[in-house]
């Protein structure tokens, strides 16, 4: 099936396949029009497989999106603006309210969940998250 529209309202596919081209983005306003229902500038939905050790390079700055991230597997610490948290329980999340900066790290082979909104595309200029 891959991430071709199954019809012009919904669409089926995997999203280890489907976000290769996308560093993990599987829905967004970045995904190429032939997403189908998957282009959107309300959310943005990230499936990461992480290797243990990876971890982001910098800290972001001036991001204005929610951010809800979930541990699928592994475990992988989030560092946020006045604190951190490890997840390492199925199911364990954190979620940040726009304005706050984070950087992460997989402790081990990690599986996460990113889910931000609203997407990128409707994000005041000053913004400069990834």
């Amino acid at each position: 099936m891959g991430n071709k529209p199954v019809s012009g309202s919904w669409t089926a596919g995997n999203a280890n396949d489907d976000s290769v081209s996308t560093r993990g983005w599987l829905v967004g306003h970045f995904i190429d029009s032939s997403g189908g229902v998957r282009v959107t500038e309300d959310v943005e939905v990230k499936w990461a497989h992480h290797p243990a050790g990876d971890k982001r390079p910098a800290w972001t700055s001036g991001d204005q999106r929610t951010t809800l991230v979930i541990l699928i597997a592994g475990e992988f610490r989030v560092d946020v603006t006045g604190g951190s948290r490890t997840l390492s329980r199925q199911g364990d999340y954190i979620m940040w309210k726009p304005g706050n900066n984070h950087s992460w790290e997989a402790l081990t082979d990690s599986v996460v969940l990113t889910v931000r909104w609203p997407s990128g595309k409707r994000l005041d200029s000053t913004s400069t998250a990834t």
